[in-house]
């Protein structure tokens, strides 16, 4: 089976099943595991957002898609030359990686039309489910389900143990910082398995953009930054878009000093496997006495 991988939670998806021998080409954001930077880049993005701040990118972004302009481009003589049998791409999000459509259009004029998956998640289950969905289309259905089943277990694990808790913090969780946006989609229901109350998001939804106004009435205990496409250490730098605002101090997660960064592009923002890491790294950030194993700092860290 030759694979093409245009989507990170996918390429993840592949070398968490073993597939890794199989994946012929990637996008240019796909970086894990570290194998996958020794596969040919087969599409590239338009803009260049190296070096850019949060606001800066909205801007280009912005002016792309009013313009009718495309994000994200396959480069076809490169999926040509990897001759794909499978080629994995996404219908959820216009800005990060090429979307059905454009795929379609180039694979019908490939030699050997490859089968195609567009993976469009919502929730924690359909991210199971896509993981399921390469082990049919690569014939190791046993494998993916046993792995199914071991991402569960620990969801569940959780499930179980925030269950007790006796108080569940009100909860944000930044998706963008400028201008703001509140993780929509998985994040919502992550912040309830992990013991908390997503008080701006909304399961299964997209995120949304809001105002430092409705942050401030919303009064979180805790806030978590997680820019969409951000390590650990961007996110950092960039943290003062919003911790440094005067409304910001006005917040009891602020006052309490219960404000974290993590790594939003490992554990967060992609529809991957390592979302259950990213469930049990929020565990320890809103209920710490049923979760007292801190994460690695170069995961996650309170705003000093």
């Amino acid at each position: 089976m030759r694979i093409v991988s245009l989507l990170p939670a996918a390429t993840e998806i592949c070398f968490a099943l073993g597939l890794g021998d199989d994946v012929v080409g990637v996008s240019p954001e796909c970086d894990f595991p570290r194998a996958v930077h020794e596969k040919p880049v087969v599409s590239h993005g338009l803009l260049q957002y190296k070096g850019k701040t949060s606001g800066e990118t909205s801007r280009m972004v912005g002016e792309r898609i009013v313009s009718g302009g495309a994000l994200y481009q396959v480069d076809e003589s490169a999926l040509r030359s990897s001759g794909p049998d499978l080629i994995l791409t996404q219908g959820l999000c216009d800005v990060c990686a090429p979307t059905l459509g454009d795929v379609e259009d180039i694979a019908r004029h490939l030699p050997r039309t490859p089968a195609i998956e567009s993976f469009d998640p919502h929730r924690l289950e359909d991210v199971l489910e896509n993981v399921l969905r390469v082990g049919r289309a690569c014939g190791i259905e046993e494998r993916a389900g046993e792995m199914v089943a071991a991402l569960q277990e620990r969801i569940d694990r959780v499930a179980e143990r925030t269950s007790t808790a006796l108080a569940r913090p009100k909860t944000v969780c930044l998706e963008w910082l400028d201008p703001l946006f509140f993780g929509g989609h998985w994040i919502p229901e992550m912040v309830g398995l992990a013991g908390g109350v997503d008080v701006l998001g909304r399961t299964g939804e997209k995120s949304h953009r809001s105002e430092p106004d409705e942050v401030v009435r919303a009064s979180p205990d805790v806030a978590v930054l997680m820019p969409c496409g951000f390590d650990f250490d961007r996110t950092r730098k960039e943290a003062p878009v919003v911790t440094g605002m005067p409304w910001w101090a006005k917040l009891p997660a602020s006052r309490a000093g219960r404000v974290w960064i993590v790594d939003g592009s490992s554990y967060f923002n992609r529809p991957g496997p390592r979302l259950v890491d990213g469930l049990e790294i929020l565990a320890h950030i809103l209920q710490p006495i049923l979760f007292p194993k801190a994460p690695p700092a170069t995961d996650a860290a309170r705003v000093s």
